[in-house]
């Protein structure tokens, strides 16, 4: 898409599942036409444990988490499994962690996100 519409220096950001997309998006296409790259809350492009991916999670944790949603939204994404694997995908990446914050952080504290995306876009 970058390549079609002839972008150059794009930032690329993705929450939750959009994040694993930026990811896979960036491996898959290439990272010549970005600039950078924001993960908030992202879930990694594949974290299910299979034979080509024995360091994943297994079925189970998938089955919590989808009772996790239907309970409560904001403690989605198990962040040991997902954000540093994620960070080791993209080279020059930077992992920053809010602690505490929930998965809608974005929403929830907004000025602070802004204010680190904005920073970090400009640096």
């Amino acid at each position: 898409m970058t390549a079609h519409l002839d972008l150059k220096n794009a930032v690329h950001i993705g929450h939750s599942t959009g994040g694993g997309e930026v990811v896979r998006y960036l491996a898959r296409h290439g990272q010549s036409r970005a600039a950078k790259a924001v993960l908030i809350g992202a879930v990694t492009p594949l974290m299910l444990k299979t034979a080509s991916n024995p360091g994943g999670l297994p079925k189970e944790v998938f089955d919590g988490l989808q009772a996790q949603v239907a309970t409560n939204r904001a403690q989605i994404v198990p962040y040991a499994d997902s954000g540093p694997l994620s960070a080791k995908l993209l080279e020059n990446s930077t992992l920053k962690t809010y602690k505490g914050y929930p998965h809608g952080m974005h929403t929830t504290h907004s000025e602070v996100i802004n204010a680190d995306l904005l920073a970090f876009i400009r640096g």
